[in-house]
């Protein structure tokens, strides 16, 4: 797991600061938006390509920065981005990218812009071999969230060896940005693995969901 606070990343009912001691660590004392995105989004499965597609823009866009900085930008991405339509981006023409390097809203580093499309070409060709983007991401977990049980936030690993296989394949297929610590960012936001802690209501939850 990447530390969502600093250097890198990141389940819904309870959005309330008085439930600030039974959330994960690190979605504790920040802001409102932060602690949304654990309560309703982080771990929850999700199914659809769409989505997929986002979180692995925005994963990437993510590398080396906090995730707190990437969600206060992911309207911008949105916008920027063609709602994260994968068809749509991969046929982002290099005078657009220029213009996307300009904006303001998202992040101007031109390798990861660039990394977008070349992704969004990718996530195309895994499509048309699997049917789904998801069906092939899945595969790698058996279709089913591993459920972890970690007790404290140090025992949550940054990779393991099932994000280092699906780093490796996705590279092979052409991918950008995805080493297997964005890879394990990945997976535990769009619900792979279970990493919320076990003392804390949204393991339960996310759980019950897979």
């Amino acid at each position: 797991m990447v530390d969502k606070k600093g250097a890198s990343k990141k389940g819904g009912s309870r959005t309330s600061s008085a439930h600030s001691e039974s959330r994960c660590n690190w979605a504790c004392d920040v802001d409102e938006k932060y602690r949304r995105y654990h309560d309703q989004e982080w771990g929850v499965p999700v199914h659809d390509d769409r989505r997929q597609f986002e979180f692995l823009l925005l994963e990437g866009a993510q590398a080396g920065l906090s995730w707190w900085t990437v969600l206060n930008k992911r309207d911008g991405y949105r916008k920027a981005f063609a709602q994260f339509d994968p068809e749509k981006v991969a046929r982002f023409t290099d005078r657009r990218l220029e213009r996307l390097l300009r904006n303001p809203a998202i992040i101007r580093n031109r390798l990861k812009v660039h990394a977008a499309v070349t992704n969004a070409r990718a996530f195309l060709q895994v499509r048309e071999e699997f049917g789904r983007f998801d069906d092939y991401l899945w595969q790698f977990v058996d279709g089913r969230p591993i459920q972890n049980a970690w007790r404290q936030q140090a025992d949550v690993p940054a990779t393991t060896p099932v994000s280092d296989r699906l780093s490796k394949d996705l590279k092979e297929r052409g991918f950008k940005f995805v080493g297997s610590t964005i890879v394990y960012a990945h997976m535990q936001a769009v619900g792979m693995v279970n990493d919320h802690l076990l003392k804390y209501y949204r393991h339960a939850e996310c759980a019950r969901m897979g």
